[in-house]
């Protein structure tokens, strides 16, 4: 179960990387906070249509409360990132949130006092150095937009700990509906107060058509029931292959071309998901899968 769900997250990062090329349409038609809300509102009602009746079943108290909470997580982080986008070069963004990846597992250190393993230590050095390399080039300048992606993987890393603690309690396509509504109508009601309404035009509506239906209805599903068989700092290191898949996916549908830097950059990223997993091999003392099914 737990190499299942390390594939099916690999998916997913594949899907999301995609996916960029349909962002990058949005961004460059200025549409952040409605552009959010359409998608996360859209992909809600694919998966509610999917599940059928099981979403109007009567559920804990403490699955709503938890739907809200990863809600608004999913919602800072996703207009944190698309906002910062306006102000800052697509490199830097992709670099700044890549950095959730080396934040999990501090963040489940001072916040749950889980120690990490040393080799979980050497994959998140790796995977941000990674991350510099492919996104940057080795050249990074900071922009006005960086803060704003800073802070957004902030929300992103406590959004990937939250689905592998406290998800994993609840029905997982039901949580993700839930999770997907708290998303787009917070997007929306801020858009309503700070943002024009964008011309709709093919591009958008593709746009958001394929980031709702895969990359978030399918995806975001997807994450939730596997991080319940896989823990919070393993899966945060199989998804940062997403600006992997996202390069390649430039290069095949916007002929952009990679550095050797950046290449060496992707290689770093494969070989840090390596060693994440050649540690469970390693470690005696720690049952991780536990830890995450326990919680």
């Amino acid at each position: 179960m737990r190499l299942k769900a390390d594939l099916t997250l690999l998916v997913v990062s594949m899907i999301w990387g995609s996916a960029f090329v349909a962002q990058r349409v949005a961004g460059q038609m200025g549409s952040v906070y409605y552009f959010n809300a359409a998608r996360y509102l859209l992909a809600a009602l694919a998966v509610a249509l999917f599940v059928g009746r099981k979403i109007i079943a009567s559920y804990p108290r403490e699955q709503y409360k938890w739907m809200l909470i990863a809600g608004f997580f999913l919602f800072a982080g996703s207009a944190l990132q698309q906002a910062g986008m306006v102000y800052t070069t697509a490199g830097n963004a992709g670099f700044i949130t890549a950095l959730y990846v080396v934040l999990v597992p501090v963040a489940l250190f001072f916040f749950w006092r889980e120690k990490p393993h040393w080799l979980s230590i050497v994959a998140v050095g790796l995977a941000g150095a990674g991350a510099y390399l492919l996104s940057t080039g080795g050249r990074f300048e900071v922009h006005a937009g960086d803060v704003l992606e800073l802070i957004g993987a902030l929300f992103w890393t406590f959004h990937v700990i939250i689905l592998g603690k406290f998800a994993s309690k609840f029905e997982p396509m039901s949580f993700s509906v839930g999770q997907l509504i708290v998303c787009g109508l917070l997007n929306l009601g801020l858009g309503v107060f700070i943002e024009p309404i964008p011309a709709v035009n093919g591009s958008l509506l593709f746009a958001v058509v394929y980031t709702a239906l895969f990359s978030l209805g399918l995806c975001y599903t997807l994450q939730v029931w596997a991080q319940r068989h896989t823990p919070p700092a393993d899966a945060a290191l199989i998804l940062s292959l997403e600006s992997v898949f996202a390069v390649i996916s430039g290069w095949l549908l916007l002929d952009e071309r990679l550095a050797a830097l950046q290449v060496f950059g992707c290689v770093l990223i494969f070989v840090a998901v390596l060693l994440s997993q050649f540690k469970e091999w390693t470690s005696s003392s720690v049952d991780h899968d536990h830890l995450v099914e326990g919680r």
